[in-house]
């Protein structure tokens, strides 16, 4: 049923908890899970990149992303890409032929306020395929 997972990933609380969801989906339905970490683009006027989001540190998460599921006995293909990151998640999943998009939610969104800013309600109305959201 799900054939290709996505499993876009940052260094929030929500997604290390929608990690557990993602090992369970992968491990029934047998999918390919690709993890996906979208450093967003700084306008050319910034004064510096910041250190939190430096490809070094995106290259960490994703490996320690990836030993996760190996401990868990899946193997797990690891993406990095940079732009604005539901368009880029959407673009990735298109691109990768993903059944299924597998997210954590910081709770924005949830106001009308927050509808604007959040990745997740950009992803949900963008994505080629179904979503998933761990609250």
């Amino acid at each position: 049923m799900f054939k290709t997972v996505l499993f876009p990933i940052d260094q929030s609380r929500e997604a290390r908890e929608a990690a557990d969801v993602v090992t369970n989906v992968v491990q029934k339905y047998g999918s390919r899970l690709v993890l996906l970490s979208v450093v967003e683009e700084s306008p050319a006027d910034a004064p510096s990149a910041d250190p939190m989001v430096s490809s070094e540190v995106v290259a960490k998460l994703l490996e320690n992303a990836q030993s996760l599921f190996s401990g868990q006995g899946i193997q797990a293909e690891i993406l990095e890409r940079e732009g604005k990151p539901a368009f880029t998640i959407c673009d990735v999943a298109d691109d990768i032929g993903a059944d299924l998009i597998i997210m954590g939610c910081r709770g924005l969104g949830l106001t009308e306020e927050g509808a604007g800013d959040s990745v997740t309600t950009r992803v949900i109305n963008l994505s080629p395929c179904p979503v998933l959201i761990v609250p």
